[in-house]
C-alpha cells in the first residue's frame, strides 16, 4: 500500500474558493470520481472527485477554509499498482527539472493570477446562464481582482464586486474600496449608478407570515441561492425586451424523426434542441449583434467570433447552465452527442468551472414540460436568450384549406441598449425561418 495526496485541480481563473462541504473523513473508503469536497466561489460550487480509489488517512481542511489550485486538502492510501501511474507521472515531470543552478533560479514562480475577464454587472455561470439568469457561461470566470474575504464582504453588502474600483496593490479590491462605494452611494455620488444592482431600491418589508396561519421554513438550496444574486443583478442592470414569436417545424421534426433510427445505431438521441442551436448559430452569423457583449463602460460593444452556446438544464439541485463551444463547427450527431454527456454531467453534480464558462448566447427549453411562453432573464454579459416552449398541432392556413401543422412558440430576451425592437423581431423571424426550413442553414 502506498500513500498519495490529493490536490485541489484546476479551479479557473480564482486566486482561491472557500470549502462549503467536506464529504469525507477519515477511515472512510472512497471509489474512482467520488466526491470528496465541495467549493463555492462567488459565481458557483464544484465538487472535487477522487482521482483515485483508496481509503482516506488524513483530511488537511475544514469548512470555512479557503484552498487555491495545488493546495493538499486529503491523503489516501492506495494499492502499489494504482500508485504505479502516479509516481512515474512524478518522474517523469522531475526529469526536465534536473537542470543547472542557474536555470532553477531563472526558473518562473508559480503563475500569478490569471488576467481578470471582462467585467459585467451579472456574470452567472455560471455560468449561469445562467433562464432565466442561470449559472453559466462567463458565469465561472473572476470578474474582478478581490480576496475572498473582500468578495464575502461585498455579497454580505449586496454590492455587486464588480462596480468596486480598487486601490490596493495591480487594483486589487479592498474592504475600505466597498465601504468606500456605499458612503458615495448614500450620498447620492457617482458610484450610485452603478450600485443600484441590490442597492437604493425599496426592500421588501418584512412580515410574519405565522400569524395567519401555520409556516416552515425551508431553506434555498446552493445553486438557487448563488443563481439569484445573479438573475437580480441582471433584471436591475440590464433593460430587458422580450420578442414572442413562433415557428413552423413540421418538416424538421419529420426529419428528425427519420433519421432516429440511425442516431440510435450511432448512440444518441437526437433532440429538437441540437436543431435550434444550428439555426440560432446560423442567425447569430447574421445578426452579429446578439453574439456579442457590451464593454463594461458602456460605450462599445465587444463582437465575438466564436459560437458557443449555453443550454439551460434542470437538475434536482437546481438550474445549471453549462456550454457546448464551437456549435458553428460541429454537425448534428456530434452535438447530440455532447449534449447528452454535458446534461448527464449536470444532473449529477460534476460540472467543471470550464463546463460553464464561455458562452455567447443562451438557450431555455421547456418544450419538455409544457407553457405557451415564457420571459427568460438575459444571461449577462451576454445579451441575449431564447426561450423554447411546448410545440402543438394547430390548423394552419395554406391559401385553399387549413391543415394540421406543428408550431413551436419561442421568445427571444435581449439587452435594449444594444439590439433595438426591429432589429430583435427580424432576429426571431429569421430563426423561424431556419427552423421552418432546414435547407437554408446549408446556403
Amino acid at each position: 500500500m502506498a500513500t498519495q495526496q490529493i490536490n485541489i485541480p484546476d479551479i479557473g481563473d480564482f486566486d482561491s474558493v472557500e470549502v462549503i462541504e467536506v464529504l469525507v473523513a477519515e477511515g472512510d473508503e472512497v471509489a474512482v470520481d467520488d466526491s470528496l469536497l465541495t467549493l463555492e466561489s462567488d459565481k458557483a460550487t464544484m465538487e472535487i472527485p477522487a482521482p483515485f480509489a483508496g481509503k482516506i488517512t488524513k483530511v488537511t481542511v475544514s469548512v470555512g477554509d479557503s484552498v487555491a489550485e495545488g493546495d493538499s486538502v486529503f491523503e489516501i492510501e492506495v494499492s502499489e499498482a494504482a500508485a504505479a501511474p502516479e509516481k512515474a507521472e512524478q518522474k517523469a515531470e522531475e526529469k526536465p527539472a534536473e537542470k543547472p543552478a542557474p536555470q532553477k533560479a531563472a526558473e518562473s514562480p508559480k503563475s500569478a493570477p490569471a488576467a481578470e475577464s471582462a467585467p459585467a454587472p451579472a456574470t452567472p455561470s455560471p455560468t449561469a446562464q445562467a433562464l432565466t439568469k442561470p449559472v453559466n457561461a462567463q458565469s465561472m470566470g473572476a470578474a474582478s481582482h478581490a480576496s475572498p474575504s473582500a468578495r464575502a464582504f461585498a455579497r454580505k453588502l449586496g454590492v455587486d464586486i464588480s462596480t468596486v474600483s480598487g486601490t490596493g496593490p495591480k487594483g486589487r479590491i479592498q474592504q475600505t474600496d466597498i465601504e468606500a462605494l456605499i458612503k458615495s452611494v448614500m450620498q447620492g455620488g457617482a458610484g450610485a449608478g452603478q450600485a443600484q444592482g441590490g442597492m437604493g431600491i425599496p426592500s421588501v418589508p418584512e412580515i410574519d407570515f405565522s400569524q395567519f396561519g401555520e409556516t416552515e421554513t425551508v431553506e434555498l438550496g446552493r445553486i438557487k441561492k448563488i443563481s439569484g444574486k445573479f438573475l437580480q443583478t441582471s433584471w436591475l442592470n440590464v433593460p430587458h425586451v422580450t420578442q414572442f414569436d413562433e415557428c413552423d417545424i413540421t418538416e424538421m421534426d419529420a426529419f428528425r424523426k427519420s433519421m432516429k433510427a440511425k442516431a440510435e445505431k450511432e448512440g444518441v438521441k437526437l433532440t429538437p434542441l441540437v436543431f435550434v442551436m444550428k439555426a440560432v448559430v446560423k442567425a447569430l452569423q447574421d445578426f452579429p449583434g446578439f453574439n456579442s457583449s457590451l464593454s463594461p463602460d458602456g460605450q462599445s460593444l465587444i463582437k465575438k467570433h466564436y459560437y458557443n452556446i449555453g443550454v439551460a438544464v434542470d437538475t434536482p439541485n437546481g438550474l445549471v447552465v453549462p456550454v457546448l463551444r464551437d456549435v458553428d463547427k460541429k454537425g448534428i450527431y456530434e452535438l447530440s452527442r455532447e449534449l447528452m454527456e454535458i446534461s448527464g454531467k449536470a444532473r449529477d453534480g460534476k460540472l467543471s468551472p470550464k463546463d460553464m464558462s464561455g458562452g455567447t448566447f443562451t438557450i431555455s427549453s421547456l418544450g419538455g414540460i409544457g407553457g405557451t411562453q415564457f420571459t427568460p432573464i438575459v444571461n449577462a454579459p451576454e445579451v441575449a436568450i431564447m426561450g423554447l416552449s411546448k410545440a402543438k398541432m394547430q390548423p394552419v392556413w395554406n391559401g385553399s384549406e387549413f391543415e394540421p401543422r406543428l408550431v413551436m412558440p419561442f421568445s427571444v430576451s435581449y439587452d435594449h441598449r444594444v439590439v433595438d425592437g426591429a432589429e430583435g423581431v427580424r432576429f426571431t423571424t429569421t430563426v423561424g425561418q431556419y427552423l421552418t426550413d432546414l435547407r437554408q442553414l446549408i446556403l
